[in-house]
């Protein structure tokens, strides 16, 4: 990768979000609650639903959704945009911490796991009790039973937060106020939901399942696309961790990051790459394939092109963002 100013004394660790202490978590949480707290960083004028510095980042996935899902940019694209995240926390809000990833086989049961507990020191509860029949998710329109949520999240740290954009893409069965935008930028507060189910941890996310995906894979386009498998046969890891959360923002392709919960899933995505990266780095810290978006003709991607984070990341090349001890990086797992 490019040339880095990495050292051993710099090294940020990243750590399971059930690993870190009461203190540890609590730090986190208050980072990101600043983060939600601060104002926008977007033109009021051009995103009237930009209301906050957390809402930048969900800004940011929205409008590059179709470019970063499905492509050869996914992978880095969201290691980009989960450490501008971590950035902000450390750099914004005066987080001492790295930013923590939740093991997907580690909880069989999500809302029994710290994670989704529902305590104070929690990613939050599940949402409440919404009578639903469950969802059709995924590109090949599975259906999926309803869980017992589907509400407004009621209890832990985020009970009370606002989620201003979208939605764009309904990913519940469970009536939304609409965007009064067609491009769902327009300002649109409204609680968070989730209807967090144990239906993936099942099939998706369990040790048996994250294992082949780090050992079978040869090459990268077959990780990326055993990662992102979205089929009736079986859905991977990115796709499970997703619909395992739901409702809105979480259940929804263009506004996830809305949910706080998203950071820690990304977070797993990345050290899963990280850790078939470096079981042959030689040859698959500067592997590429796939196109360059989900529409239109296909164009492949190559390590030259660019991933601009507009005010959360300056404009950067792929091969800028391949490593995680190189470029800007500076973190292991």
């Amino acid at each position: 990768a490019t040339h880095t100013t990495c050292t051993k004394e710099k090294l940020i660790v990243r750590k399971e979000f059930g690993c870190l202490t009461i203190a540890e978590r609590k730090a986190y949480i208050k980072a990101v609650k600043c983060l939600i707290a601060k104002p926008s960083k977007l033109s009021a004028a051009e995103f009237p639903g930009a209301k906050t510095r957390y809402d930048d980042f969900v800004i940011v996935h929205l409008q590059q959704t179709l470019n970063i899902h499905g492509t050869a940019s996914f992978l880095t694209w969201h290691r980009y945009f989960t450490w501008a995240y971590e950035r902000a926390l450390r750099e914004e809000c005066a987080y001492k911490g790295a930013q923590p990833y939740w093991n997907w086989g580690k909880y069989p049961d999500l809302l029994k796991s710290p994670i989704f507990d529902g305590t104070d020191v929690s990613m939050g509860s599940n949402g409440d009790y919404v009578k639903h029949n469950g969802s059709v998710v995924g590109t090949a329109d599975v259906f999926v039973p309803g869980g017992n949520g589907g509400g407004c999240v009621s209890s832990g740290p985020f009970k009370n937060m606002t989620i201003n954009v979208g939605p764009l893409a309904i990913g519940t069965d469970v009536p939304l106020k609409p965007n009064p935008q067609a491009d769902g930028l327009g300002y649109n507060p409204r609680c968070i939901r989730r209807d967090v189910t144990n239906y993936f941890t099942k099939s998706a996310l369990r040790v048996q399942d994250i294992v082949p995906l780090i050992t079978t894979p040869k090459n990268i386009s077959a990780f990326q696309d055993m990662m992102q498998t979205d089929t009736k046969a079986k859905f991977g890891v990115h796709s499970g961790g997703h619909y395992s959360i739901w409702g809105d923002p979480g259940g929804d392709f263009f506004i996830s990051p809305g949910d706080p919960a998203f950071w820690l899933h990304h977070g797993m995505i990345d050290r899963t790459w990280w850790i078939w990266q470096n079981l042959d780095p030689a040859k698959r810290v500067m592997a590429i394939a796939g196109k360059t978006s989900l529409l239109g003709d296909i164009v492949l991607g190559t390590l030259d092109d660019p991933i601009d984070l507009s005010v959360i990341g300056a404009a950067l090349k792929i091969k800028d963002l391949v490593s995680s001890t190189a470029g800007l990086f500076c973190y292991v797992y």
